[in-house]
């Protein structure tokens, strides 16, 4: 009895391992992982740059005070439309004792030269009225009359340009500052009151109001060096404004900086680009922007995502992995065109419809991780 039981647990065990080594030949013969397929279609591919910047004036205005003085009045203010010639704002002259000591002086000895050419002139004439001494001779002392008087005018202008601000004289003691060109007035940053000092060889003087004509309205912006071979002057740029979000307005790259500027470690060259404004539209100086600029554009190619390619380890050359049967794939070696970071074209390797492996699939984070 003994022998029969053992006999059947052998046979049992054998039964058992044989079943196990099925499973396990099953389960090794079963595909680990189903690939999710992509299939090759056609799209428009538009590769572009986008450029941040701000919106300026193409030209802006310093209007500085040729005297220095203190800011009596203030006409204008900020924002509003002015004419070339328009008046801004007053300046009372403070002279500078050292420079109106100089001046006085200088009168005082051109009045001093004048009295003596004037003695020399009138004994002179004397003489000459007598036939005593030639007519060149007396030209030339009349000339010298004539240059003292003229000095001494002179001397007394300048003095009172410093004492007064004017020529004339004024009893006001006033200088007028007035704008240069006409625009909008875009700041004036002194107040009634203020010192300010000239503009001269040495510094350029205190700024009383800056002027722009904001009918002529530019983007400024920077571009990596990446980027920047591939942009030339002429190309239509889009500009979209964070205050104007609902606007896009056009432009033509009109400058492309010849050297670049280092800034945390990357170089970017400055751009300029003309900003067609339509007359229903107010664009304010300063407008933070982004400009869009198409760098190559091409329609109804055969594309794929980028994710879905792979490079080979040794020549780099990218390839993908093709379905030809249930999930088995094939490797197909191509040729790229142009990309838009997310899309890029097929130029050779592939035929439309081609279903692509997606090979790196990222799985959705479990939240219950968390």
């Amino acid at each position: 009895m003994n022998k029969y039981v053992k006999y059947g647990l052998v046979g049992v065990a054998v039964i058992g391992i044989l079943a196990a080594t099925v499973y396990f030949l099953k389960q090794n013969s079963t595909p680990t992982q189903l690939y999710e397929t992509e299939t090759l279609e056609r799209k428009d591919i538009v590769n572009k740059v986008i450029v941040t910047g701000k919106v300026i004036p193409e030209d802006e205005i310093n209007i500085k005070p040729q005297i220095s003085g203190i800011i009596d009045k203030i006409y204008l203010e900020e924002g509003v439309e002015v004419r070339a010639g328009d008046l801004i704002a007053v300046i009372k002259v403070v002279p500078n004792e050292q420079s109106l000591n100089q001046a006085a002086g200088r009168v005082r000895n051109a009045e001093l030269a004048l009295n003596n050419a004037k003695i020399e002139y009138d004994r002179n004439k004397a003489l000459f009225d007598k036939g005593v001494i030639a007519s060149q001779d007396f030209n030339t002392q009349q000339l010298t009359y004539n240059q003292a008087q003229q000095e001494l005018k002179n001397a007394r202008a300048d003095y009172q340009i410093i004492r007064r601000g004017s020529a004339g004289g004024s009893t006001s003691a006033n200088t007028n500052i007035r704008a240069t060109v006409s625009g909008t007035i875009l700041e004036i940053p002194v107040e009634e009151g203020d010192q300010v000092i000239q503009s001269n060889n040495f510094n350029d003087g205190t700024t009383i109001a800056t002027i722009a004509d904001m009918t002529k309205m530019i983007f400024e912006g920077e571009v990596d060096e990446a980027e920047v071979g591939k942009l030339h002057v002429g190309m239509p740029l889009d500009i979209n404004l964070g205050a104007l979000e609902e606007s896009t307005f056009g432009a033509k790259l009109k400058f492309i900086a010849p050297k670049g500027v280092e800034e945390e470690g990357a170089v970017q060259f400055k751009i300029e680009g003309d900003l067609e404004v339509s007359d229903d539209a107010y664009v304010r100086a300063g407008y933070s922007a982004n400009a869009s600029i198409v760098l190559e554009e091409k329609k109804d190619v055969l594309s794929m995502k980028e994710a879905l390619l792979q490079f080979d380890k040794e020549t780099e050359a990218p390839y993908v992995e093709i379905e030809v049967g249930e999930n088995e794939f094939e490797r197909k070696d191509i040729e790229l065109g142009v990309s838009d970071g997310i899309d890029v074209e097929v130029v050779s390797g592939l035929e439309e419809g081609s279903k692509i492996k997606v090979w790196n699939k990222l799985e959705k984070k479990d939240e219950s991780e968390d």
